[in-house]
């Protein structure tokens, strides 16, 4: 991260206010202590807070300064993996379950979105669309299942000389239109998370790491110039787990996805990409998306790296995805790259767990992570109250750490990425 912890990112550049928040020195005691302020930490603070409990949380940069400030901005329906694929692992009910958490989520984001008068230029519409033929199949079968099964009403199927006239690219075999979903400015959504927990009485503090949690009872989080005691603690650190707690470490492997802005198109323009004016993302396993912003930029996210370090040159790497997508914005300028840390599961369902009665987490969203994350804190803080039983729904669905811990997991993975890469080609 840079020293300020935000990136030159389009999202920075048209943040709504980003008040500072002091650094921890000495020590502190809470009910609560969580470690990292994106949308898991940000919406557990403020579910907490409500519920009156102390909560004290910790950034080790600023708040909103990973992922979640960084990221694509959709907020899909479902899970991270599609309803057939969820009933065929777990069978009906349970995945009938999952599917209604998760449209639980997507309505506490509205909800929040509202109740606290956030703007982060909320819109309505994301479009799924398919890179193969066999995607347009699976995406129409889809769209028919949630209908029929699941009385969901808002997603539809487009075939392909429909989805022609929906965007400005000739790459696609079909699409599923769902307006149920929607997109955001997801910096501004973060900030506006923040600023209602504190307003609920949460303690933030920026630029202080975690560097230490002691197995005591209660637990003691010791930070660079401080510490915590608290009853509990939670771990919503995501992409950005680093070494803080090595047993937790296998469960995720951290990947870097990146992002470019245009410059404005004006509308004409912009309606000739996007006609709707929806969030797009397609089929492919190593995925291209995009939307327009409120200025009418596009903003278009391709490209994963599985390193440390981030490419030199984002804005060429990301503008050579643009282009195959959209080939008529050669001579259109990139006023912004930026990427992110994200984390991804063995299965790409998120990892909720106790790793021990006072300690809880919730991570590797897999980019599915605005309303999944937002929903974690509320089901965090259910859980610290006293009710477990939807947090618990989350923590058993059977995923496993990646095979050969963190030593293994990164070859494995681009090994992997190397393998569904030339699927996505052929």
């Amino acid at each position: 991260m840079p020293p300020s912890g935000h990136p030159d990112s389009y999202y920075v550049a048209t943040a709504n206010a980003m008040p500072e928040h002091p650094a921890l020195r000495g020590s502190v005691y809470a009910d609560v202590c969580v470690i990292g302020g994106g949308f898991t930490g940000v919406s557990t603070a403020l579910h907490l807070a409500e519920r009156n409990f102390d909560v004290v949380l910790l950034e080790a940069a600023r708040i909103g300064a990973g992922a979640s400030g960084r990221s694509g901005g959709q907020v899909h329906s479902g899970q991270r993996k599609g309803v057939l694929a969820l009933e065929r692992a777990f069978g009906e009910a349970r995945a009938r379950l999952l599917w209604q958490l998760a449209e639980e989520a997507k309505a506490t984001v509205r909800q929040r979105i509202e109740r606290h008068a956030i703007a982060c230029d909320l819109r309505p519409g994301v479009l799924t669309a398919a890179h193969k033929p066999g995607d347009a199949t699976a995406l129409e079968r889809t769209a028919e299942h949630l209908a029929e099964r699941y009385d969901y009403p808002h997603a539809r199927y487009v075939s392909r000389g429909e989805i022609a006239e929906m965007l400005g690219s000739r790459r696609y075999f079909g699409g599923l239109l769902d307006r149920g979903a929607c997109h955001l400015h997801p910096l501004n959504y973060t900030l506006g998370l923040a600023d209602a927990a504190l307003a609920a009485g949460a303690r933030l503090f920026e630029h202080t790491r975690a560097v230490r949690i002691e197995p005591t009872r209660p637990p003691i989080v010791t930070t660079e110039h401080g510490r915590i005691e608290a009853r509990y603690v939670v771990l919503a650190m995501n992409g950005y787990l680093g070494r803080l707690v090595p047993e937790l470490a296998g469960w995720i492997m951290p990947i870097n996805n990146f992002m470019v802005a245009t410059a404005p198109l004006g509308e004409a323009a912009a309606r000739a990409l996007i006609r709707d004016d929806v969030a797009v993302a397609d089929s492919k396993f190593v995925l291209d998306y995009y939307r327009l912003s409120s200025d009418r930029r596009l903003l278009f996210g391709g490209g994963e790296t599985y390193g440390p370090r981030f490419p030199s040159d984002i804005k060429t790497l990301v503008r050579r995805h643009m282009l195959r997508v959209f080939p008529q914005l050669a001579d259109v300028a990139i006023d912004y790259g930026w990427g992110g840390t994200l984390a991804i599961t063995r299965t790409r369902l998120p990892h909720f767990a106790r790793l021990a009665p006072e300690v809880f987490v919730a991570h590797g969203y897999s980019g599915q992570g605005i309303a999944l994350a937002t929903l974690a804190g509320k089901l965090i803080a259910e859980a610290i109250a006293g009710t477990a039983e939807r947090f618990d729904v989350m923590a058993d669905l059977g995923l496993e750490p990646f095979p050969g811990g963190t030593v293994l997991r990164r070859p494995a993975l681009i090994a992997g990425m190397l393998y569904y890469g030339l699927r996505d080609r052929l």
